[in-house]
């Protein structure tokens, strides 16, 4: 839940997609509810109650016992806090690069709502130390790799949990003014003081999927993006390319009612609408397009649904308790047990879905790219979008950037989740690769989006080639938009500038709002 000053708070209402963008990119505030907080002390108590039997207490995994393959092993009451602190420095054995500071706020915060659930057993001053690291920008350095999505992603979250007991690296602040130090230096650095773990919390904190979670949230809020510019650039090449909207006529989507197709379709008719150049061969007799055309909406649209598919396992995960074992005292039993809700198999075929669906939004557009490029299929446009080709090369070699990056997404949407490989003496002897899946995700989408630049660019250039006649006053104000920051191309120069320049316009959201300022699209 999110009040009238942009606070979360966390443990009232589930955390969507947009409160962890808001809260891993945008620094937005989180609090921790009472209502959590009353979960959180409800379930701690079952937890004091098994340490208050010391060495007669019945054996429970995680509290008194070893973990993995050492289950079994039975840790004496007053190696309670040895054990705990034992594992979050075993199981920091991440490498890599960092992951970013947005990634790992995002784990902040997930990590806190998993805590807020009451079923983890640890005290209320855990998950409120979470918060704060969130709201004093204290992130810790977590190296990407190292997990592979079993009992969830133990080396990555044992780094966070490293900071929280005061030892691992952090930085401190937002980006290039960050300062990398210590994790007892960046808690004391704003004020903060770590946490010696008690029975449950470092277990608590290193079991889970919040690092495959909070990579495939942020990964899939893009896609999203990516499936909205999908339809504004496709109906932008169209125009270039002088196209139909035939096929974007409600009868044939009603006759084939999948949401995202329907959806689709009805975001290329109104951004097409009141388009001069449309108008100006609708008498040509044209009846149909190239597929990468006509059916965009039936290749965009699959790609929302199953984008769609992902964001709903990824909320469900962000509200659910992912540790292990389980405290259960709400329903009165008192009772903890082992299970294995840590497991990150449903993530990482969602993941892997998203990927497959998100790369599919280049290889049409790629085609539709060459069709702009090729004389043979551009309906009259000069080569390569040169002015004066033969002297100048155009866009040609940016259509061969695309091709590039659209092979180098097939090689990455290649299932994760079809993987596995024992770990822990074979005790964890199905493991899902959700990280992978969701790096995956992230990489596809980077990819699909400087793709869709490159075709932004070469529609553009299309639709200003064809002279006088205009675009629909959505399409125009895209157009206007771009051009403010790269003029057309009349000579040749290094695209590379011009690439980087409306990537970053898609990045800011930029193009949608332009194209949003005059229809309403979804």
């Amino acid at each position: 839940m999110t009040d009238s000053n942009g606070t979360h708070s966390i443990g009232v209402a589930p955390a969507t997609l947009e409160t962890i963008g808001r809260v891993a990119r945008d620094h937005a505030l989180v609090m921790l509810s009472a209502q959590a907080r009353a979960r959180i002390d409800l379930a701690r108590a079952v937890v004091d109650e098994i340490q208050r039997g010391g060495d007669a207490a019945p054996a429970v995994y995680g509290v008194n016992t070893g973990f993995g393959f050492l289950a079994d092993v039975r840790i004496s009451a007053s190696q309670v806090r040895d054990l705990q602190r034992n594992l979050i420095r075993s199981h920091a054995a991440g490498v890599g690069a960092p992951l970013s500071d947005a990634v790992v706020r995002g784990m902040l915060l997930l990590r806190a709502e998993v805590l807020a659930c009451g079923h983890s057993g640890v005290r209320a001053e855990v998950a409120q130390l979470l918060v704060d690291m969130l709201n004093k920008d204290v992130h810790p350095i977590i190296p990407a790799k190292g997990s592979v999505g079993a009992s969830g992603d133990l080396a990555p979250l044992a780094h966070l949990a490293l900071v929280v007991m005061g030892e691992g690296e952090a930085r401190v602040g937002r980006g290039d003014a960050a300062r990398r130090m210590s994790g007892a230096d960046a808690l004391r650095s704003v004020g903060l003081s770590p946490i010696v773990f008690e029975a449950k919390e470092g277990i608590s904190l290193v079991n889970g999927t919040q690092c495959m979670t909070s990579i495939g949230a942020l990964a899939v809020l893009d896609a999203e993006s990516s499936c909205r510019l999908a339809d504004i650039i496709g109906a932008l090449s169209l125009e270039a390319l002088q196209g139909t909207p035939r096929a974007f006529d409600p009868r044939i989507h009603a006759a084939r009612p999948y949401v995202g197709q329907r959806t689709s379709a009805q975001n290329l008719a109104r951004l097409l609408e009141g388009s001069s150049i449309v108008a100006s061969h609708a008498d040509c007799g044209k009846v149909q397009d190239p597929y990468s055309l006509r059916c965009m909406p039936q290749v965009h649209g699959a790609s929302r649904d199953a984008i769609g598919y992902a964001r709903n396992v990824l909320e469900i995960e962000a509200r659910s308790a992912t540790d292990n074992p389980l405290v259960f005292a709400d329903d009165g039993t008192n009772d903890m047990v082992s299970g294995g809700n840590f497991h990150g198999q449903p993530v990482a075929l969602a993941l892997d879905f998203a990927g497959i669906a998100t790369a599919e939004l280049a290889n049409i557009a790629e085609r539709r790219i060459e069709q702009l490029v090729n004389p043979h299929l551009s309906s009259g446009l000069p080569p390569f979008l040169a002015p004066d080709s033969g002297l100048h090369s155009g866009f040609m070699i940016a259509q061969v950037t695309a091709a590039a990056l659209v092979s180098e997404n097939k090689i990455l949407a290649h299932p994760a989740s079809v993987d596995s490989i024992p770990s822990s003496a074979s005790r964890e002897d199905h493991v899902s690769m959700g990280v992978h899946a969701a790096d995956k995700l992230a990489r596809i989408v980077d990819n699909v989006r400087n793709v869709q630049a490159i075709e932004l660019l070469c529609a553009a250039q299309g639709v200003e080639l064809r002279g006088e006649t205009k675009p629909s006053r959505a399409l125009q104000a895209v157009i206007e938009t771009v051009r403010a920051e790269v003029t057309m191309m009349k000579e040749d120069r290094p695209l590379y500038i011009d690439i980087a320049k409306v990537r970053a316009l898609i990045d800011s959201g930029a193009i949608e709002a332009a194209a949003m300022r005059e229809v309403r699209i979804a």
